[in-house]
């Protein structure tokens, strides 16, 4: 009898730690997906780009589904334009992302697009 009790408290003890593991590993999972959620599009210009322009990509190409330009920053100077353009595309499918590229490619003044993490990552 003692070895049966023995048998069904090891299992008991593996099944909690089980159980445990899986718990921890969803909580990380969870804030692993919601820092994948936060990706951007970032568009690089080529040097001496007027903010017009910028201004001109951002909006011709704001249209996208699921891929909304953020707001421009509040501190961007309004004469150099030394700001990136950044999109929103936490919940864009690669489709759209890829919508959202080929849109920008046809200004001559983006220079490439780079898709990050929110932070810069």
């Amino acid at each position: 009898m003692w070895a049966l009790r023995r048998v069904v408290g090891v299992r008991a003890v593996t099944a909690g730690a089980v159980i445990a593991a899986a718990v921890l590993a969803s909580a990380g999972c969870a804030k692993f997906d919601a820092a994948m959620g936060q990706q951007q599009l970032v568009v690089g210009f080529r040097a001496g780009t007027s903010q017009n322009a910028m201004m001109q990509a951002r909006a011709a190409c704001s249209n996208i589904p699921d891929s909304a330009p953020e707001p421009m920053p509040t501190g961007a100077n309004a004469t150099t334009g030394t700001y990136d353009i950044r999109f929103n595309v936490a919940s864009a499918s690669d489709a759209d992302i890829a919508r959202l590229e080929q849109c920008l490619s046809r200004f001559k003044s983006v220079e490439g697009v780079n898709v990050e993490q929110e932070g810069g990552d």
